[in-house]
């Protein structure tokens, strides 16, 4: 079970070995349907197996709602249960799923001003399974959204770090529509706000950047194409480079 895996992309595909073994935490989810598909509530039992009758009866009903909440309410309830020391053990369990609840419990914690909430995340964003990287920014993304002068301003930093995980996290937690999570009304309505974001990332090297800013102007051309088409032409005539033009092939995908 240890050994790498080419991971079921539908849940009836996925064996009822390695559904077991991801439900035991046992073993890394290796495909988007393997997140989704494994039993929430045993892997909360076999990683904490001392929790109350009552936060137990919570992790069952939350483990009814679909994945944003699902995950969302487990991390509320064990941010009850354990305090912040939990979320120290989640952050380095080897399940990635413990990992994501960790990075929920970080978003449920009351009274954290942003740039502790962000520090917080920090390194649940750049970790090397590619579903706790979707989770942190999932799990800021309200704070985000509720400011977003403060998160521009906090986030611009993260866009000239070394590491392309977090670079890209300060685009993609801002999209204006975003996948799995509500719509940011603000920046349908004016996606120029964001443009700071958008320019120290415009000729990122790294694919996995440029595919976010590219789904960012993509989410925007669905309610303002005109602002979008202008953009990419501003850019491919002002400094054209082989990352920005990858970047606006992509972002016209849906108006040309």
């Amino acid at each position: 079970m240890s050994s790498p895996r080419k991971g079921a992309s539908r849940a009836a595909d996925i064996p009822a070995d390695v559904l077991q073994a991801l439900s035991n935490g046992e073993i890394a989810t290796a495909t988007l349907a393997e997140c989704t598909a494994l039993d929430q509530a045993q892997l909360l039992r076999t990683v904490f197996p001392d929790l109350s009758a009552q936060t137990l009866q919570q992790a069952d009903t939350a483990c009814a709602l679909g994945i944003l909440k699902r995950m969302g309410g487990m991390g509320e309830l064990l941010l009850d249960a354990l305090g912040p020391e939990g979320i120290a053990h989640c952050r380095v369990h080897p399940a990635d799923t413990v990992r994501g609840w960790a990075c929920f419990m970080v978003g449920a914690q009351a009274g954290l001003a942003l740039p502790a909430r962000l520090a917080a995340i920090k390194s649940l964003a750049d970790d090397g399974h590619f579903g706790v990287r979707e989770w942190a920014w999932m799990a800021l993304r309200p704070h985000l959204a509720s400011d977003l002068d403060q998160a521009i301003a906090q986030l611009m930093p993260w866009t000239a770090l070394p590491s392309d995980k977090l670079r890209r996290f300060a685009c993609e937690a801002l999209r204006p529509r975003g996948v799995w999570c509500a719509h940011i009304s603000a920046l349908k309505e004016a996606p120029a706000q964001a443009l700071p974001l958008l320019q120290a990332l415009r000729a990122d090297p790294s694919a996995y950047v440029q595919d976010s800013v590219a789904n960012w102007l993509n989410d925007a051309a669905k309610d303002q194409p005109d602002w979008v088409r202008q953009l990419c032409s501003q850019w491919l005539g002002e400094a054209p480079s082989p990352s920005t033009e990858r970047i606006c092939q992509r972002a016209l995908r849906s108006i040309r």
